[in-house]
């Protein structure tokens, strides 16, 4: 399987038309409906649902679309790796991450990171603990940070110097934005917005305790920014860390934390014996070097 195989099946894919991607990848249309019948034939998949206006993926397809993406994605970052200076230190720091306020530690090491090394090019992925650690085993990320608890056996880490609160968001006009914090029975018969990861959901129920199957979770998120929207809208109330969500100003939501007190730490890890891109060293050093200076209350080193 060529790459250039898998490029054009992404054309197809994204333009939904042979004849439309033939025209983006300046191919003939016969020489690329031959290409993707001999991919088809290669996998022994159909990969297409041929329609008479455009072209949707089976099953199979769908999984090849995704394992493309993953595929290029990798070799454009190995690509980058190669060509950067030996002289000067420049390219590519994928970062994976869930949403945290930590992320001000990472920013600061980056951004004198960058001051000392313009050249170097960072990359954010978004997403859930699970999310970012399917993209750290495949190489797609350089670094995964990841929200406690979650199993980092396999893999090389920092704890990072802070820790986050667990709470609730809330329209600032609902009857429970009158209490200074939430305690379980606070939530019995609200319609919660919840996380959708499993680990999230054993912290909460051990905090909550035998009436968490009695909670009313009316939906679940994957990031927090559109569950934010419904809770503005009046859909309910999210149960999600602080500081994610600006609560300031205009907005018309409040968080109010939870009571019991609920912290989670928050740690960076990468594989195991990993060999780092000489931008990706160097971050991890100015990281290192900013957690040291946190702790002792400094202001983070220059170089």
């Amino acid at each position: 399987m060529e790459l250039r195989t898998l490029r054009y099946f992404l054309a197809v894919t994204r333009e939904e038309t042979i004849s439309g991607a033939a025209e983006a990848l300046h191919v003939t249309q016969p020489t690329l409906s031959r290409q993707m019948l001999e991919l088809e034939g290669e996998l022994g998949k159909t990969l297409f649902l041929r329609g008479k206006r455009k072209i949707s993926l089976t099953e199979e397809g769908l999984f090849l679309r995704k394992r493309a993406q993953e595929i290029l994605a990798l070799v454009e970052k190995t690509e980058s790796e190669f060509s950067a200076s030996n002289t000067t230190i420049s390219g590519d720091v994928h970062i994976g991450c869930g949403e945290t306020d930590a992320m001000r530690l990472i920013a600061r090491a980056a951004r004198k990171l960058r001051e000392a090394h313009p050249h170097i090019l960072y990359h954010l992925f978004s997403g859930n603990a699970g999310d970012v650690r399917e993209r750290l085993d495949k190489g797609l990320v350089d670094f995964g940070i990841f929200i406690e608890p979650v199993d980092l056996s396999r893999y090389d880490f920092i704890k990072l110097p802070v820790t986050d609160i667990w709470g609730v968001l809330m329209r600032k006009d609902s009857p429970l934005a009158a209490n200074t914090t939430v305690k379980p029975k606070d939530l019995r018969g609200l319609p919660l917005i919840f996380s959708r990861q499993s680990m999230v959901k054993n912290e909460i129920s051990g905090w909550m305790g035998d009436g968490f199957n009695e909670l009313n979770i009316i939906a679940q998120y994957n990031l927090l920014y559109n569950a934010a929207l419904m809770v503005e809208e009046g859909m309910g109330y999210a149960l999600c860390l602080d500081r994610i969500i600006s609560t300031s100003g205009d907005s018309s939501l409040c968080f109010r934390p939870l009571e019991p007190r609920l912290e989670v730490g928050l740690d960076i890890a990468w594989k195991k014996y990993q060999v780092f891109s000489k931008a990706a060293e160097k971050f991890l050093e100015y990281l290192q070097r900013e957690i040291a200076d946190s702790q002792k209350g400094g202001h983070g080193a220059e170089e």
